[in-house]
């Protein structure tokens, strides 16, 4: 920390030890750092770039965090959603709502609770468009069927946007493919694994991580495999 302090003031930039938070791992002991014999502040979590950061790894705070400001985003825009014209505001509500609930979506690991969180959202928002209230007795297949959908699309859209993400990034040999196909050294700890970011990507392709990669480097290939696992099936 000493050294990027030197090499800031090099470049006129000043490192304020007030502002500079340290976050450790969970299981990792705390560290103490100073900058000019101040400590800089143990967190542990932290907003960076809208998006936020725990120690323990978990992400459901980020996805409630963002469903929370897409839903006020919603409600601010009550006016619009009086309007008759139903086409309109199922475009108003993909670019201007579901961008927002899906911000950084890239590096969720999803669990079951995560997606019916998402799906909850959804229909939420097709309720508020259509006017419907929560005390009408709709089933979500209905409203589905009147706005002519076959199937739900915001986890379709994080779906799309985590696989192609996962194949920039196991197509170039940078920093990010080296966190993401490199070992941690020592043993895992007592109890249940937690559920990694890559299981999502072999779930959804249906084969290995190790095969994704390989057919990830024919971007046609891979693209129409991404298409396939997040197309829409008829049911048996």
């Amino acid at each position: 920390m000493q050294n990027v302090k030197k090499f800031s003031q090099n470049k006129n930039l000043l490192l304020n030890a007030k502002k500079t938070k340290v976050m450790d791992s969970d299981k990792s002991p705390a560290s103490s750092i100073l900058i000019d014999n101040e400590a800089l502040e143990n967190v542990t979590h932290f907003n960076y770039l809208g998006a936020n950061i725990e120690a323990d790894g978990k992400i459901t705070p980020d996805i409630r965090k963002r469903l929370a400001i897409a839903t006020s985003k919603l409600k601010s825009m009550m006016n619009i959603w009086k309007s008759q014209s139903t086409p309109l505001k199922m475009r108003i509500l993909k670019s201007c709502i579901f961008p927002v609930a899906t911000y950084g979506c890239e590096t969720w690991t999803l669990t079951k609770k995560d997606v019916e969180k998402i799906d909850a959202f959804e229909m939420k928002c097709y309720r508020k468009i259509l006017r419907i209230p929560w005390t009408a007795r709709r089933t979500n297949q209905t409203i589905l069927q009147e706005l002519g959908m076959k199937e739900r699309q915001l986890l379709k859209n994080i779906k799309q946007l985590k696989l192609k993400y996962f194949g920039h990034v196991v197509r170039h040999n940078n920093l990010e493919k080296l966190c993401l196909e490199g070992a941690v050294e020592g043993r895992r700890g007592r109890g249940r694994p937690r559920r990694r970011w890559t299981q999502d990507i072999s779930d959804w392709l249906g084969f290995s991580v190790r095969e994704a990669s390989i057919l990830a480097q024919d971007r046609d290939g891979f693209r129409s495999a991404v298409w396939e696992a997040t197309s829409y099936k008829d049911p048996p």
